[in-house]
């Protein structure tokens, strides 16, 4: 079943859901700031372009992925890790806009997190039938700092474990606009997306764009 704090707001759900020690869901915190995030993301996507990376196993992502910041999260057959180099291009990673920064420093502080100055951000575009499957993020030097994830475009159901792979994981409805975030006793939780289901959103097409914030050199 995908959980939901109920109140009297339009679509039943609160501005502000826990999820776990450590995490919570700030509901449509990123509504206001749509059309600022579509501008800056296609600054970035035309010197960046998205595409589908390989894990070290050899298998090719479903979700299509790109980066901005001081360093981008990569995968293929050397390894996950971050690298201040796009491989495809061989120029740096964009840089993070002052808009993603403002955005991702507010929901910090609003989750309880202040002072939180992200260096990377990893943008994943979901098309319906992608997925993603249960991880940690743990390439990162520094796990004393939050993860941010924004949701635009189409809804999502989000997967929130616990710190062992076989912990069963809470169903989240992510909604455009919604910002995940957890750290402290929650940093390492394992957390994924299930399949993306078809539809359209007036902004983003049939597509969800996801950002993730992290401190990650």
């Amino acid at each position: 079943m995908t959980i939901g704090l109920f109140d009297d707001s339009q679509d039943g759900r609160r501005p502000r859901e826990p999820l776990a020690e450590g995490a919570v869901l700030l509901v449509r915190f990123a509504k206001s700031m749509e059309m600022e995030l579509a501008a800056a993301l296609d600054a970035i996507i035309g010197a960046a372009p998205f595409r589908h990376m390989m894990t070290p196993g050899g298998f090719r992502m479903s979700v299509a992925m790109t980066n901005c910041g001081q360093a981008g999260w990569v995968t293929d057959a050397r390894g996950y890790r971050y690298d201040p180099i796009d491989p495809e291009t061989g120029r740096p990673w964009p840089p993070l806009p002052p808009s993603f920064l403002d955005l991702a420093a507010r929901a910090a502080k609003e989750a309880g997190y202040g002072g939180f100055v992200p260096d990377s951000c990893l943008i994943n575009r979901y098309e319906p039938g992608s997925r993603l499957s249960l991880h940690q993020d743990r390439n990162e030097r520094d796990f004393s700092a939050p993860i941010v994830s924004v949701s635009l475009g189409l809804p999502a159901t989000f997967l929130f474990g616990g710190a062992q792979r076989s912990d069963r994981p809470r169903r989240i409805r992510l909604e455009h606009g919604d910002i995940a975030v957890w750290g402290g006793p929650s940093r390492l939780a394992f957390h994924g997306v299930a399949q993306l289901e078809d539809g359209h959103h007036p902004i983003f097409g049939g597509r969800r764009i996801n950002l993730t914030f992290r401190k990650a050199l």
